[in-house]
């Protein structure tokens, strides 16, 4: 019964043009703060994440605000993912966009290649298939030309 709610409620958020992958990273952070299983989680507890992380900027204070709104009732999911889309819709302006893009781009190119993935992979550690970062310039490149765009990565990270 609880599952069939949470299909339910997943169909719903699909609906309000959340991607499936996006609630589902939803769910899993909800579930790290439901640590007693009861679908409920606390907003002192997601405030004190929020602080514990030392976020700032406007989105991190709309979200503390939308806690204190929330008074000391717990959130089920439905309410989790009101809350975090809300968010998450409020993206950094284009300029800020254009920063974390030249963090890709280097070389001042005007585009992210295969190349910069891997080099930004290589810099954090990680150890990504050749074929995932391949996939992720091809879902982000709108002119199929191998490359990301300043364009095409502001639509993908403004995307909803």
């Amino acid at each position: 019964e609880r599952f069939e709610a949470q299909q339910l409620q997943l169909e719903k958020d699909e609906k309000q043009g959340l991607m499936q992958d996006e609630i589902e990273e939803m769910k899993e952070t909800f579930d790290l703060f439901d640590v007693s299983g009861t679908q409920r989680v606390d907003p002192k507890d997601l405030r004190g994440a929020v602080q514990a992380l030392n976020l700032r900027g406007q989105v991190a204070k709309q979200m503390l605000d939308d806690l204190d709104g929330q008074g000391s009732s717990p959130l089920d999911f439905a309410r989790f993912v009101d809350l975090m889309s809300a968010n998450v819709g409020k993206r950094d302006s284009r300029d800020d966009m254009s920063k974390v893009f030249c963090l890709f781009d280097h070389e001042g190119t005007g585009v992210i290649s295969l190349r910069n993935l891997q080099r930004i992979a290589k810099e954090l550690g990680e150890q990504v298939p050749l074929e995932d970062l391949e996939e992720m310039i091809s879902r982000a490149d709108s002119d199929g030309d191998g490359h990301v765009s300043m364009e095409d990565f502001y639509g993908l990270m403004t995307r909803r």
